[in-house]
């Protein structure tokens, strides 16, 4: 059933962890227990969700938590710090996680809508200089027309191809 809201209504703000996880686990992880979609560093992060107007529930979702790329983004960033901060450089990097869009609202702009909600805190309101994340092999053309680029190797997580993404954020403002 293809929901015929108005989108026009569509609002992005910040959520509770608790509210992450049936979209989490829906959309991500459906064959697996729930307990596979909680991160332990929820309690930490920052979490937003898409609305509309006729729903309660978010949409959409997007986690995120200032942690520090596991490899250097390139020459100029050596990515070591432990709370996100680069070693060097002074760079903030945050990382999002577990993005998952209800699939009945999926190709309606509404995951590029809370994507650009998230860039625009991460430098506004994180003060992060860097936006990251660990992207499924299959989604990485979409990542791309959203501005974000490739980098490092692919690697796999269980039986799934990732790829690392990543948006310089002072570029986008």
């Amino acid at each position: 059933m293809a929901p015929s809201d108005n989108l026009s209504s569509l609002r992005c703000s910040q959520i509770d962890a608790d509210q992450t996880v049936p979209l989490r686990h829906s959309v991500l992880w459906p064959n697996e227990p729930v307990s596979h979609v909680l991160l332990p560093e929820d309690s930490a992060g920052w979490h937003y969700g898409a609305f509309i107007e006729s729903n309660a529930a978010p949409v959409a979702v997007i986690s995120v938590f200032a942690e520090a790329c596991p490899i250097a983004i390139d020459n100029a960033v050596d990515n070591r710090g432990g709370d996100g901060t680069s070693v060097g450089t002074h760079k903030r990097a945050i990382r999002f996680r577990k993005f998952a869009c209800d699939p009945a609202y999926q190709g309606r702009g509404i995951g590029t809508k809370l994507l650009l909600h998230v860039i625009s805190a991460t430098g506004s309101e994180l003060q992060g200089n860097i936006l990251w994340c660990d992207a499924r092999e299959g989604t990485r053309a979409w990542y791309e027309r959203r501005g974000l680029e490739a980098f490092g190797d692919t690697f796999f997580k269980g039986p799934v191809k990732y790829i690392r993404m990543k948006i310089d954020i002072d570029s986008t403002v």
